[in-house]
């Protein structure tokens, strides 16, 4: 095997790609910040329990696991930084009032989340802890919805969901919430045949509930559907008020639309969830909730909302990045030169020097100019 192969769903960026996504990282970096958003540093790997907390099944099955040779513990490579930042609220900062945190880095998963995925996203996200409240649900929203703004996408649509909707219709049922892990799968892939078979020896209120589900989704005048063809439950009707509320809030900055059926992270979250989507990508290219019981686990019970996005994945939907306007320079020790040079440097331009022997091949710049020595002086002149 030829030893530059690297693994399947693994590969190397490229400087124009890699300056697309570095300057998109520090864009939404620097938009976390005005909105007091303070940035942590997760590593990149830590004990398997840990990463594990509140995470569900899926987490672990898309985690890389190894035993470490210090104390012969199983340890994991992050393959979410949610949880981590969970564990930095509850048991670092240890902070009474809210708590404003961002992040972004690499993780890694054992399988491509979809065709052509990378196994290892550079994911960015943005999490507030310790209010309960919707208020905090609608700045994340706002926040994510802002990102891509920062991307150049201007054509959004949010699709909201609760997990409060299927809880309540399970509640009553001891049946069907022997069957919850089941049921939000067939939910997901909307797959009503299946979801009949599974759901006939339930009671009839909650199988014709399970089954209204995957129709119930649309614009927002499905909430209003939704309050008649489900039941008349306290945990329902709340649901359905909050992302009235939340789709109220995003009206005018994205289409807004709500499926109750789509689950994904259903094991994770603790109430309202919402998914982003652009043009050209068929997938979420953002996805966020609310998940305010991760931090039990880490002694320390706390409300909590975020969101994250791949960088990765939305930089391959933007036009390759414009070459930058150079210098070209020769190479030279002469004070004269190198203090022209530094001077041009420190004014933000790209001063390239070129080495003697070689022609200079560029992704990222083009000359424009060159600098050369006229009567003693260091001048600039443009390349035609």
């Amino acid at each position: 095997m030829q030893n530059w192969l690297l693994p399947e769903n693994i590969a190397d960026v490229l400087p124009s790609e890699a300056r697309k996504i570095e300057e998109l990282r520090r864009l939404m970096l620097d938009n976390f910040r005005l909105y007091g958003y303070e940035l942590v540093m997760p590593p990149m790997l830590e004990y398997v329990e840990s990463l594990m907390t509140g995470a569900g099944k899926d987490m672990d099955l898309r985690t890389f696991k190894l035993v470490d040779q210090l104390t012969g513990r199983m340890l994991g490579l992050r393959a979410d930084m949610t949880t981590q930042v969970a564990r930095i609220d509850a048991h670092l900062l240890n902070r009474a009032s809210v708590t404003r945190l961002c992040y972004a880095g690499s993780v890694l998963h054992t399988r491509p989340s979809g065709l052509h995925a990378t196994r290892e996203p550079l994911q960015i996200g943005a999490e507030v802890y310790g209010h309960a409240g919707l208020e905090a649900d609608a700045e994340i929203q706002e926040l994510a919805l802002a990102s891509l703004a920062l991307a150049g996408f201007d054509e959004v649509r949010l699709d909201l969901t609760h997990v409060g909707v299927l809880r309540a219709i399970l509640a009553g049922d001891s049946a069907a919430a022997e069957c919850e892990t089941a049921i939000v799968a067939l939910l997901r892939a909307k797959d009503c045949t299946g979801l009949a078979e599974l759901a006939a020896p339930f009671d009839a209120a909650t199988r014709d509930a399970l089954l209204a589900l995957p129709n119930l989704y649309g614009d927002v005048e499905v909430l209003g559907r939704a309050r008649e063809q489900l039941p008349d439950l306290p945990g329902i009707g709340k649901a359905l008020a909050e992302l009235a509320a939340l789709a109220g809030s995003a009206i005018g900055r994205a289409n807004v639309a709500i499926d109750l059926a789509d689950l994904r992270g259903y094991q994770y979250e603790s109430g309202a969830m919402f998914a982003l989507y652009v043009p050209g990508l068929p997938n979420a290219v953002a996805r966020g909730g609310r998940y305010d019981h991760v931090g039990e686990a880490f002694g320390r019970a706390r409300p909590a909302t975020g969101f994250s996005l791949d960088l990765r994945e939305l930089a391959r939907l933007l036009p390759v990045a414009e070459r930058k306007h150079s210098i070209r320079a020769p190479w030279g020790n002469a004070p004269e030169l190198r203090e022209k040079i530094a001077g041009l440097r420190k004014a933000g331009e790209v001063v390239i020097q070129s080495l003697p022997g070689h022609d200079d091949e560029l992704d990222e710049f083009e000359y424009d100019r060159v600098l050369v020595l006229e009567d003693g002086n260091w001048i600039l002149k443009n390349l035609g």
